[in-house]
């Protein structure tokens, strides 16, 4: 199992609540914005461009604290065929900027558990490898499509978000399958019933959708 150093601000991370962070690296002459989505025990990071739009990667999983280090255990990395990383051990730096939002509504990490159907509501099971989560955080929000037995990625997209009475709508940033997507402003009506969000409005494809998500314990 391969493994890499990964750097960041060490001292603010680790304050215990769920936050966001960034920093830019340059390479090939273009700068590159990593985006940081933590909670108490579980990380995402994604690497992306701008100006012009594009994808870079994104990889993510549970971790551990162990003294000064972060082990994390990847559930996804869209780069895998290329690095074949499926652990990272994080060391300090003060390269990292906090991005501060008040904490919003859906603050958390949720699963795709079914859809509303013609004919009722149609579940699926969350326990299974193959998973689309979607985690938000503090006015920011990425999903991501994975499984976690054969290790494959099936794509991701993100950015920022608002909720206001009733209204939840996403602001693209990146978008893993069609960098043409970036700047798309995607309006939804939500709610929460019980554990379950429920999502409904139009896909980026302006295909009509109603979505049912399911919050991921703890685990």
């Amino acid at each position: 199992m391969k493994l890499q150093f990964f750097y960041f601000f060490f001292l603010i991370l680790f304050c215990g609540k769920a936050q966001v962070f960034t920093f830019q690296s340059e390479q090939n002459g273009k700068t590159i914005t990593h985006r940081i989505l933590m909670d108490k025990n579980y990380l995402v990071e994604t690497q992306y461009l701008s100006k012009p739009a594009e994808f870079i990667l994104t990889r993510g999983g549970f971790y551990k604290k162990q003294g000064k280090e972060l082990s994390v255990d990847f559930e996804f990395n869209s780069n895998f065929e290329k690095d074949g990383l499926k652990q990272l051990e994080i060391l300090e730096s003060s390269d990292w900027q906090k991005l501060s939002q008040k904490p919003k509504d859906l603050n958390g990490k949720w699963l795709m558990a079914g859809r509303m159907t013609d004919e009722g509501e149609r579940r699926r099971d969350t326990t299974r490898p193959r998973k689309t989560m979607k985690i938000l955080l503090d006015g920011y929000f990425q999903w991501i499509a994975y499984n976690t037995e054969t290790f494959q990625f099936f794509g991701s997209g993100g950015g920022y978000y608002t909720t206001e009475k009733g209204k939840y709508t996403e602001h693209i940033e990146y978008f893993s399958r069609d960098n043409s997507r970036v700047g798309a402003v995607l309006p939804f009506e939500y709610s929460v019933k019980g554990s379950d969000w429920h999502h409904q409005g139009f896909s980026s494809k302006g295909a009509p959708m109603y979505e049912i998500w399911s919050a991921r314990l703890q685990e």
